[in-house]
């Protein structure tokens, strides 16, 4: 299953609209004005499913994963030099990027591809493509990448 993510071009805050393959939308994405990225994540009808929030004073950046109001996980950036990489204590999973900070793989404990990411390059906003594998990872994946992507909004 692949998603498109896409971040608006006229936004005061952080805001993204994620569609299917046949262009509906998934999920929309709504930042909130705090200290910190904080994003709330809406299904196709409106109803809030998720939420990314950034853990403040921590060394490297650090977000909180809510499904619901039920904390999840979190993901933070570890320090590396060539190739980034993010602790995640979430599902076993592990994910890694390329040195262009472009492409993204998840994988289980098992090793097993969960997602690929890929940010398309030459467009006017911040727009990847999520090629999902089980459709119910897909708030999870989506959670991870707007972690990542407000991680690199805030550094850059």
């Amino acid at each position: 299953m692949k998603l498109i993510f896409k971040q608006r071009l006229f936004s005061w805050l952080d805001s993204y609209d994620i569609y299917d393959e046949q262009g509906n939308v998934v999920f929309t994405v709504k930042g909130e004005l705090s200290f910190g990225h904080c994003l709330h994540i809406l299904n196709g009808v409106g109803q809030h499913v998720g939420t990314v929030k950034e853990k403040l004073l921590t060394f490297m950046p650090k977000f909180e994963l809510y499904e619901g109001d039920t904390y999840r996980g979190c993901i933070q950036k570890e320090l590396t030099f060539l190739r980034p990489k993010y602790r995640i204590d979430f599902n076993g999973w592990d994910i890694s990027g390329n040195i262009m900070e472009w492409d993204y793989e998840i994988q289980d404990q098992n090793g097993l591809t969960v997602a690929i990411i890929s940010k398309e390059i030459l467009r006017l906003t911040d727009t990847y493509v999520l090629d999902i594998g089980l459709p119910e990872d897909m708030l999870y994946v989506v959670m991870l990448v707007l972690a990542i992507d407000a991680e690199k909004c805030s550094r850059d």
